[in-house]
């Protein structure tokens, strides 16, 4: 193949109407389709600059050999084509949605002539109604359980069914009234159906008429002195209310809608999606998908819409959904989706009330979902050796890098700079190994990491030469490159921690000093460059570095002219991404708290005769400058070493302060 310039089409050829298009390989597999208002200034795009797009963008048009299109009428054509070709087509490089887990749903065979309501996952069944999905398939029994009282459909299996049939005697449900027993013909097949519609009726959100109905039943029955039906419907009515309460009710009673939300990071996404029918939650799905290519949140829910109500059936639509985002071309998905439910589909984002409420909730669900998603893939052992092994591949190393260090530097505007130390040991995070830098240049991040690498590594130098397991280095000072490491949180500096061999006081390996295998940076060439000059300086050659870029996900070798691309599908990707977010996560969390401490002793720092001692014992008693701002003198007093005089220069000082 020659690259995208040998299949470019000519100048003038491509139509500027709606239309879609397909990038083939050399096979003629299609690997990419796509969708546009202009099929002219689209195509282009991709063919104008090669060296601006994206990675992904660009691995999508090296692997095609050619492009054709299909010219439509309107956007909404244009959607539904694309919609039908990745169906037919399932291209590599398209956003595939892929269920987080199999969840069941509550269905009930109106297609039989004695419909059966039973617990379904998996496709779905023509002649079938569908409700939910449910989180569990246990909470949709208890809510059959319940129902039967009211509606009494079979929930038997076939064999069960025709058994019953042939020695003329129902089973147990039957002798309980939990089935009307169509088997041995206690009911006909149309007064069993009717039942069936009944309780379809109910589960689609239509239940304040049934509840009216029997309790109208209940109050004619106690006035006719039949007491006993009169407290056989009273309790239907409760097994109804019961079966409503284990549906949260949070939106108005006419309230029919979809939630959708989104969590994401560079390689994946998770989306979770709630079912509120009648103002109550009937159901929750979720989805995990692989990014493969460039897309956009906004590009993620419009691919999301299509897939999800594409196949539905027109009921299974509500009347509005609700977006993070709304997708690029929103009338025309909206209109899409109103044709195929036969009225009005709104798409919108919410902004207030109790429906943003909602939004909240469900982005917390998606943001839960995408964490479990990596959990279960990083706590898998044959996962993480194949990562390893991935990893010791693609850069080049004699083994897999059992031990990772990673480091990550934080500010703001070069303002109490940061640096965390991160360890994961055969592919998990050892969080008692971390470590946190105080760094003392302020010549920007590659300076930062040079710092950081070259303290750490001087003081694994120090710790084997006092072992006698390494010469001493004659040019450095005793403690040298110790200061401003400090431990996990709740350690106070290093003291005491004395890792390399054995620890003569408490017998246990020294871990702190264990050389690691792979040190890993966050950013680019530079970084990753800056990192192996001060291992080079240090003497220390047998340690790999990489850096990893966050915009691109590219692996960066030190003087390497080009990156490492790691397939996105790939063990070894997820694995450095993994270790990168960590080490970014801890160097955050110490520079907010840093940050933090700062502005509370530059508001202190002004009040005339505090010191030390006493500004930290008056943090101490309020817990923040805020409550301190508002305390009187006398309340200040209370604080030991605090005196009238000085309580009211405190206050004095204080409000002069903006707070």
């Amino acid at each position: 193949m020659g690259g995208p310039a040998s299949f470019r089409p000519k100048p003038g050829s491509i139509p500027d109407s709606p239309g879609v298009y397909r990038f083939k390989d050399g096979d003629g597999r299609v690997v990419y389709v796509g969708k546009a208002k202009n099929l002219r200034q689209r195509l282009n795009s991709y063919f104008a600059d090669f060296a601006g797009l994206h990675q992904r963008t660009q691995t999508m048009l090296t692997t095609a050999a050619a492009v054709d299109w299909t010219v439509v009428g309107t956007e909404v054509e244009a959607l539904q084509l694309e919609y039908s070709w990745i169906k037919e087509y399932d291209p590599r490089f398209n956003v595939k949605y892929r269920d987080d887990k199999s969840y069941p749903y509550l269905a009930v065979t109106m297609g039989e002539e004695f419909p059966r309501v039973q617990v379904l996952r998996g496709a779905k069944r023509k002649g079938t109604r569908y409700f939910g999905p449910y989180s569990h398939a246990w909470a949709i029994r208890e809510t059959v359980d319940l129902l039967l009282r009211v509606f009494p459909i079979r929930s038997c299996s076939t064999g069960v069914f025709r058994r019953a049939e042939q020695i003329g005697r129902p089973c147990l449900l039957g002798y309980i009234d939990k089935c009307s027993a169509p088997c041995v013909g206690r009911v006909t097949p149309a007064e069993h159906r009717a039942l069936a519609e009944d309780f379809c009726e109910f589960m689609a959100g239509n239940t304040a008429r049934f509840i009216r109905r029997l309790e109208r039943e209940m109050r004619q029955a106690a006035v006719e002195q039949e007491y006993e039906r009169a407290a056989r419907l009273r309790d239907d009515v409760q097994a109804l209310q019961r079966a409503l309460e284990k549906q949260a009710v949070v939106l108005g009673d006419t309230t029919d809608c979809d939630v959708v939300a989104l969590a994401e990071d560079p390689l994946e996404a998770a989306v979770q999606v709630f079912y509120v029918r009648g103002g109550r939650i009937r159901g929750q799905r979720g989805w995990v998908v692989d990014k493969v290519g460039e897309v956009t949140p906004a590009e993620l829910v419009e691919q999301f819409l299509l897939q999800m109500y594409g196949d539905a059936a027109a009921e299974a639509l509500p009347r509005e959904v609700l977006v993070p985002v709304l997708p690029p071309d929103a009338e025309a998905v909206s209109q899409l989706l109103c044709e195929h439910r036969g009225a009005r589909v709104e798409i919108r984002v919410p902004r207030r009330g109790d429906k943003r409420s909602l939004m909240e909730t469900v982005e917390r669900n998606a943001a839960e979902s995408l964490k479990q998603h990596k959990l279960k893939r990083a706590s898998d052992l044959t996962t993480r050796s194949k990562a390893l092994q991935e990893v010791a591949d693609a850069l080049g190393l004699d083994q897999a890098p059992l031990r990772i260090e990673c480091y990550d530097v934080s500010h703001i505007q070069g303002t109490d700079v940061v640096a965390s130390m991160v360890v994961f040991e055969d592919g998990l995070a050892r969080k008692s190994e971390y470590r946190r830098f105080s760094v003392r240049s302020t010549e920007g991040d590659v300076a930062s990491i040079h710092e950081v690498i070259a303290r750490r590594f001087k003081r694994y130098l120090q710790e084997r030469s006092e072992t006698g397991e390494l010469d001493a280095d004659p040019g450095a000072e005793p403690g040298e490159g110790t200061e401003g490491i400090e431990g996990i949180e709740g350690i106070e500096g290093i003291e005491g921690i004395r890792p390399t061999g054995i620890d003569p006081e408490t017998g246990k390996p020294r871990r702190f000093a264990y050389p690691p295998n792979l040190v890993v940076v966050d950013g680019g060439p530079a970084q990753a460059a800056a990192a192996r000059r001060a291992l080079d300086e240090l003497g220390i050659d047998d340690v790999a570095v990489c850096g990893l870029a966050k915009r691109l996900e590219e692996v960066w070798l030190p003087g390497e002219d080009l990156p490492v691309i790691l397939a996105r599908s790939s063990e070894a990707l997820y694995l450095l991404q993994r270790v990168r977010d960590e080490a970014h996560r801890f160097a955050i969390t110490y520079h907010r708290a840093k940050r933090s401490k700062s502005v509370t002793e530059s508001a202190l720092d002004e009040v005339p005769g505090l010191g030390p001692a006493r500004r930290q014992a008056l943090i101490k008693h309020f817990g923040s400058v805020k409550r301190l701002r508002e305390a009187t003198a006398a309340q200040i007093r209370e604080v030991p070493g605090i005196g009238p005089a000085t309580a009211e220069t405190i206050v004095s000082a204080l409000k002069g302060q903006h707070p």
